[in-house]
């Protein structure tokens, strides 16, 4: 028969102090759902251009310099342009983000094509958002 001192032994501490959880952020939630509604949303803009593009409005042969000019004198044209514009260059750049975590191997790589692909990004929306705000009409005259 055993004794209250022969009772089940203990386990003994880890070696390693408890330590709190690591903070996270929701950047990886946000961005997965940033996807989402921005392709849904791209789906409705891009449609709706199309169809206004090449089947309301006699299609692409119609469209030159003036058709443009008539098209952006409307705020409302400017504002569906420039959010399909941010909402594409967006979309595409995270995913392309997306892509580079999972295939490039090396941290520096990672963090370079990252840079490159932030640089490319700023450049492309900010020269589209460029021509939209400072389109003239009158360039010819």
């Amino acid at each position: 028969m055993t004794s209250a001192t022969d009772a089940t032994p203990s386990i003994a501490s880890p070696r390693s102090p408890r330590r709190p959880a690591a903070r996270r952020s929701n950047f990886e939630l946000y961005s997965w759902l940033f996807m989402r509604l921005s392709g849904l949303l791209l789906v409705v803009l891009v449609l709706g251009h199309l169809t206004i593009m090449l089947f309301l409005d006699d299609g692409v042969q119609r469209i030159n310099f003036a058709f443009v000019a008539g098209r952006w004198a409307s705020p409302f044209w400017q504002f569906w342009d420039l959010t399909m514009l941010w909402l594409a260059g967006l979309h595409g750049a995270n995913g392309l983000r997306t892509v580079i975590d999972d295939y490039a191997r090396k941290d520096g790589t990672r963090f370079w094509l990252k840079m490159l692909l932030a640089a490319s990004m700023v450049l492309i929306i900010g020269l589209g958002t460029f021509v939209l705000f400072t389109f003239d009409p009158n360039i010819g005259s």
